[in-house]
């Protein structure tokens, strides 16, 4: 889509004051001054009008990068939410794709299609989601085994699906989990003997977290992305 006509359908400004915008060096792409009426507005591109984001046309997708402290709502008395730390000229309908702890960091998806947040959610459709666990004492190999057998979980009635552990040092591993219960890896760290102090998710199904996107950083998902859930 031209980018003069992205601006008016996003905006809802008539061309001949999108136009202006863009001639007058209001315009963005991807961190840059784009003065070309014509250009193509591919998806995956940000563009911003003085200085602030415009989500594309029709449904949103994002990833965020989460900070520490943010909880993952749309709205919480207590807590910034994932949701505040969006700079859109409209978010309504916006929601989290799934909950991160307060203390958790990493990978969040927004989205306010909810037909596709629900496949990226529901636990039949088993989306794999990696994390970057840190943990109090060390992490053993005898952990790899058991993560791989599955963890009787305290007050669950079935154990936890296989897992995948990979040992990055000594207190430190990857886990990549088949399901999503109520603070899994941590009861999972516990159920085993040990604690976790720091949880990063780095990546949900096959889209993997940005590594340009600092805490609070977010970035619209490509089109490839989206439809990875579809």
């Amino acid at each position: 889509m031209r980018l003069d006509k992205y601006l008016s359908q996003v905006t809802g400004l008539p061309r001949s004051l999108t136009k202006r915008q863009i001639k007058c060096k209001n315009v963005e792409v991807n961190g840059e001054i784009n003065q070309d009426q014509g250009y193509q507005v591919k998806a995956g591109d940000e563009v911003q009008l003085d200085g602030r984001i415009l989500a594309p046309p029709g449904p949103k997708y994002l990833m965020l990068n989460k900070p520490e402290g943010t909880v993952c709502a749309t709205e919480d008395p207590e807590h910034p939410t994932v949701i505040d730390l969006l700079d859109l000229e409209n978010i309504k309908g916006l929601h989290p794709a799934g909950r991160l702890d307060i203390d958790t960091t990493g990978m969040v998806l927004i989205t306010d299609d909810g037909q596709w947040s629900h496949r990226v959610t529901s636990p039949k459709h088993q989306c794999d989601k990696v994390y970057l666990v840190t943990t109090a004492e060390p992490v053993s190999e005898d952990y790899i085994a058991q993560f791989a057998q599955g963890i009787e979980l305290r007050n669950e009635d079935k154990p936890t699906l296989p897992a995948e552990l990979e040992i990055l040092s000594e207190n430190s591993a990857r886990v990549t989990l088949h399901e999503g219960r109520y603070h899994q890896v941590k009861r999972m760290f516990a159920a085993v003997g040990n604690k976790v102090i720091g949880l990063h998710r780095e990546q949900v199904g096959a889209i993997a977290l940005d590594e340009q996107l600092e805490p609070g950083e977010y970035r619209f998902l490509t089109e490839q992305e989206v439809t990875s859930f579809k």
